[in-house]
């Protein structure tokens, strides 16, 4: 070839591929839009972005006018609240106050949130829990548990309102819950302090082996209204208690609760509550237990009915686990349960088959406490490696299995049929739970799953000493796990619950009641009520005033207070607070607030519309007048 061809052949193609990189170039510039193309075999982003940061920031992103496919419930730990937030988006769309008084909404400040929240000024709200049909979540309510005071609470679906708080006796620290049977006929309540009961019996704690105990209560719930009802109690060892599971499909019927400190220490736990290398996990006969109950074979103990195991044969066995497991967790079928080993690198896979065979047969390795263990070898199935500090597993419908690991700081997936790793992906730091899609149920939607971890470090600006916590978003849809976003949560994500919106019917207005107490929905009818030294204000309120917007009363007078919010319309809220009266409350539309306070400071205080309504929100106020004694 004459060497001038050959040098015209180099330039043209040279000269193409540099034409090439030119309007690849322009076409990121002039198109931004168009994401990224892949050219000579490497995907070219726009401005520099990687292709996965990209198609990370298309599968989060929720146009205007579009929502999100999921809700998702987080537990709030010690702030005493529920969190919730949209999926894919992980905007967080309301704050629900449940066992903390919360000023934005008045909730504490109304006669009836004050009556739920009782002496308590906090709460630890741990692991919520949807009810469910048929071992799927049916959107109706969400309960919740406080690890701290032994109370549970559910909040109704419809409206996002917490309606009912209940105190459960004999139970200290009810850290195992919450955790619901397949068709919402009870959730569970385990203990993780043992102490002796009733409340406020004295026992020295060298006492502790035979004087403090565990307790599980069934707190049984109606299927009409989702009210809460003690149904009964067990008496368990004085072990610790951890997050546990009820049995679903096979294992229906059932529950199963990890247990640490089967050494029954009082002291030094961190070393003396590890000396052995299994503890238990122990799988609970609730059919069994509630059929003991009808047929009265229970002693009461502080107003509840207590069963002692003992006396019903088969209703609880123990089940060896590795070294202080965390959390037990079914799987979808209901055919395996996984105890997550903590401090021990493996989760061990158990079959429930397996274990109702050695029940039949007898196939003990011994006994404690008078119950029967089961003989480990032969209900274990396999000791998945899955990393250090294995706490919390979840299922995405598609046979894998996710479990988090505390101390490596990771998320391992594995096969439910191998028991293989097949992916281990890197989250910013130290998952406790994790949050699958419906991952809780009979049917998994396999789609995201959400780390919870416990520290943030440096993932996001510095605010001083106080972090916030971390959640990431991780993307289950493809063989690798993809995160797809960091945010910010508030402290503490204990464990949460992710549902198809399409299941959640709100509503947004309360329907105009003149039955109910205390509403006034014409201002002739808008009135001040004396009766001795109690005052009664019946008071309406629309855009923008109130009537009345004077009241004027005693000082000392006991004064009930009912605002009816009169604007039927879909989020027009209003507020009421009494300036240096400590009084706020929040009316939505239609609805009538009452609370009830003493006027004991005299003098002249303003009350105004505390949530922006209209244009004329600043001119929605009055004056509370209290006139001194003596005057």
């Amino acid at each position: 070839m004459e060497k001038g061809l050959f040098k015209k052949i180099v330039l043209s193609l040279a000269g193409l591929l540099v034409g090439l990189v030119i309007a690849v170039y322009l076409s990121t510039q002039l198109n931004p839009g168009a994401g990224s193309e892949a050219v000579l075999g490497k995907n070219i982003s726009v401005d520099g972005v990687s292709d996965d940061v990209v198609q990370a920031a298309l599968k989060t992103y929720v146009p205007p006018g579009q929502l999100d496919e999921y809700y998702m419930f987080a537990s709030g730990g010690h702030s005493g609240n529920v969190f919730v937030y949209g999926v894919p988006s992980m905007r967080r769309i309301r704050t629900i106050p449940v066992f903390t008084p919360e000023s934005a909404v008045g909730y504490g400040w109304t006669a009836e949130s004050k009556e739920m929240l009782g002496e308590w000024g906090w709460g630890d709200l741990h692991h919520p829990a949807l009810s469910e049909t048929k071992g799927d979540y049916d959107g109706r309510w969400l309960f919740v548990n406080d690890n701290a005071n032994s109370r549970a609470a559910r909040i109704d679906l419809d409206s996002f309102r917490t309606t009912q708080i209940l105190e459960v006796p004999n139970i200290y620290g009810p850290h195992s819950a919450v955790f619901m049977t397949p068709n919402s006929e009870y959730f569970m309540m385990g203990s993780r302090f043992a102490g002796p009961i009733p409340y406020g019996t004295y026992s020295p704690i060298e006492n502790y082996s035979e004087d403090y105990k565990g307790v599980l209560a069934a707190i049984a719930i109606n299927q009409e209204s989702g009210e809460m009802s003690i149904g009964w109690e067990v008496l368990l060892p004085p072990w610790s208690y951890d997050l546990s599971d009820a049995g679903k499909l096979d294992s229906e019927g059932w529950a199963f609760l990890t247990t640490y400190n089967t050494e029954e220490a009082y002291e030094l736990l961190e070393v003396n509550a590890s000396q052995r290398e299994m503890d238990y996990v122990i799988a609970l006969n609730w059919k069994l237990l509630e059929q003991a109950a009808n047929e009265g074979k229970f002693k009461m103990v502080d107003g509840v009915k207590m069963i002692d195991p003992l006396d019903v044969p088969g209703s609880i066995y123990l089940i060896p686990a590795m070294k202080s497991p965390h959390g037990v967790d079914v799987t979808p079928d209901g055919k395996y349960f996984i105890a997550n080993g903590k401090i021990a690198p493996v989760a061990t896979v158990f079959s429930f088959e397996k274990f109702k065979e050695c029940i039949e047969n007898k196939d003990f390795q011994g006994e404690e406490r008078g119950f029967p263990i089961v003989n480990y070898e032969k209900v274990r199935v396999a000791e998945v490696p899955v990393g250090l500090g294995p706490l919390h597993t979840q299922f995405d419908g598609n046979g894998y299995a996710y479990t988090t690991l505390f101390i490596d700081s990771t998320i391992a997936k594995w096969r439910l049929d191998t028991f293989e790793i097949v992916d281990v992906i890197p989250v910013h730091y130290c998952p406790g739970h994790l949050c699958a899609a419906e991952g809780d149920t009979v049917d998994p939607d396999g789609k995201y799953l959400v780390s919870l971890n416990k520290l943030a470090k440096d993932k996001f600006l510095s605010v001083g000493p106080s972090h916030p916590e971390s959640a990431q978003l991780i993307d289950l849809t493809t063989d690798k796990m993809k995160i797809l976003m960091d945010v910010p949560v508030d402290p503490e994500p204990h464990f949460a619950q992710m549902i198809k919106a399409d299941k959640i019917k709100t509503w947004e207005v309360f329907e105009k009641d003149p039955n109910r107490p205390g509403a006034v929905y014409e201002k002739e009818n808008a009135r001040i009520e004396r009766d001795g030294n109690n005052v009664t204000v019946y008071q309406m309120s629309f855009r923008s005033r109130y009537y009345p917007d004077n009241v004027e009363v005693n000082e000392g007078d006991h004064v009930t207070w009912y605002v009816t919010n009169t604007d039927f319309d879909e989020d027009i809220t209003h507020g009421f607070g009494i300036s240096m009266y400590n009084l706020n409350v929040e009316a939505q539309p239609g609805e009538t607030v009452k609370f009830e306070f003493v006027a004991d400071k005299a003098g002249v205080y303003p009350f105004y519309c505390t949530n922006f309504c209209s244009a004329l929100h600043q001119e929605m106020q009055g004056w509370f007048i209290v006139k001194p004694k003596g005057l």
